[in-house]
């Protein structure tokens, strides 16, 4: 966008219109949390029903995750040619056809080629309504935009689990999919009727009514229009030259070690959420129990995210984040050691929520900051599906290490390790990577 814009949308207070449209990519992501996480909560009554392995459950809770790679490798980098706003309506709708199927499924295979389905709508959503919340937030309060996305993430996986609870056992496991299809549904024309278009890809783009479209946008949250759009200098590269880019002698470094870091995080991540509930019970607690837990733990993420957010509007983000990785690795450890006590276990579970799903809000946060506005969906969509090769692996992996006679405190002390691995990375990044590519790329390329 043009410079005066882009400083005064950086500079200025936010408005409600801002704040609404931030609202509405929380709302989408409170969707994305519980379609993503549904297998974990209902894996204990779908192997019951199927008699499945550890093993196999296992490639259940990786199956929506293959899907998410999937989205965000190849459907999110539309995002920087046809608009933010298609790609999430389109995403949503994917998601909602394959959890309303999901419920009608009769045997694992289906169930497993529906959750790669909804993966794929979920990983295009996640990655283009963060990249947007970040866009329509000001420098003071970016972090904190991105960060409650992820509060609305771990909300959505807090009603999916309470959800589990109140209707498993009165209605079976498919109506927990069938609530996350209707609820899907409901949000297509929410977002259609609520949720504007970016004005950096209205700018970088320039698609058909640009400016007037950009000076609509620009009086509704109080800010002064502009006369013409800039130049962008250059026509629109392909996706596969996108990628290119990110790898670009200026991009290389931080695009290597974001990578790396969300493959790290991503796989931990996914262990702890996705077995939390099949491992308490395997330790000793009952089915109830076992879900009760596993939804303390995303409730904790749901202050963790927003803690994260207003930490990084007064400090560095890059600090704030290493420290949650840090701190959820010696909570892991501290964890796996106290499920003789249900109150201590439930205590430590709900802190560990706080920093886990903060560390995944923090990388959200940290990787639109890096790119540029028309590489920016391309940066986390990449960088997100390179994440799920983790956290498709890991939950795969975690079951067959069970199967080869793990114990669940072994497990969690060796996740806790990759968490501290993370931390440890992110000191190759640049102190230089900050939000340049918000402001000094603003009416250019990348």
């Amino acid at each position: 966008m043009s410079a005066s814009l882009r400083e005064a949308l950086d500079d200025g207070p936010m408005s409600r219109f801002q704040w609404t449209a931030i609202g509405v990519c929380v709302l989408l992501n409170t969707l994305d949390g519980f379609d993503v996480l549904v297998m974990a909560f209902t894996g204990k009554s779908v192997s019951g029903e199927w008699d499945l392995s550890a093993g196999e459950l296992g490639l259940l809770l990786s199956a929506g995750l293959v899907g998410m790679a999937v989205g965000a490798l190849f459907v999110a980098p539309w995002a920087d040619r046809i608009g933010r706003k298609p790609v999430i309506l389109g995403g949503l709708s994917v998601a909602a056809v394959g959890m309303l199927l999901s419920a009608a499924s009769q045997n694992a295979v289906q169930l497993g080629a529906l959750r790669v389905v909804t993966g794929i709508g979920i990983g295009a959503v996640l990655a283009a309504s963060n990249v947007i919340a970040g866009e329509f937030a000001s420098r003071r309060w970016r972090g904190l935009a991105v960060s409650l996305n992820s509060t609305g993430y771990a909300l959505g996986a807090t009603i999916g689990g309470l959800t589990s609870v109140l209707v498993i056992d009165h209605f079976g496991w498919r109506w927990v999919f069938l609530f996350g299809g209707l609820a899907t549904v409901v949000a297509v024309p929410l977002t259609a009727l609520f949720l504007p278009e970016s004005l950096d890809f209205l700018t970088t783009r320039r698609p058909s009514g640009a400016l007037e479209r950009v000076n609509r946008l620009a009086r509704r949250m109080g800010l002064p229009g502009v006369d013409a759009l800039p130049d962008s200098g250059a026509a629109r590269p392909r996706i596969a030259a996108g990628y290119g880019k990110l790898l670009s002698p200026e991009l290389r470094r931080p695009t290597l070690v974001v990578w790396g870091a969300f493959f790290l995080v991503m796989a931990a991540f996914y262990v702890v959420t996705s077995w939390t509930p099949t491992l308490l019970v395997e330790a000793g607690l009952s089915a109830s129990q076992g879900l009760t837990g596993g939804t303390l733990l995303n409730l904790g993420g749901i202050f963790g995210t927003a803690l994260l957010g207003v930490l990084a509007a007064r400090m560095a983000l890059r600090t704030v984040l290493r420290g949650y990785l840090f701190g959820s690795a010696v909570l892991l450890v501290l964890f796996a050691a106290s499920t003789d006590s249900l109150v201590l276990a439930f205590t430590i579970g709900a802190v560990i929520g706080v920093l886990v799903n903060g560390c995944i809000a923090g990388l959200y946060a940290l990787t639109p900051t890096i790119y540029g506005p028309d590489l920016r969906a391309t940066g986390v969509g990449a960088a997100i599906s390179v994440g799920r090769i983790g956290a498709i692996a890991a939950p795969t992996i975690a079951g067959a290490l069970l199967d080869a006679g793990w114990t669940p405190h072994a497990l969690y002390v060796a996740v806790g390790a990759v968490f501290a691995a993370a931390g440890l990375l992110l000191a190759l990044l640049s102190a230089r990577t900050k939000e340049a590519a918000f402001t000094a790329t603003a009416g250019s390329t990348a």
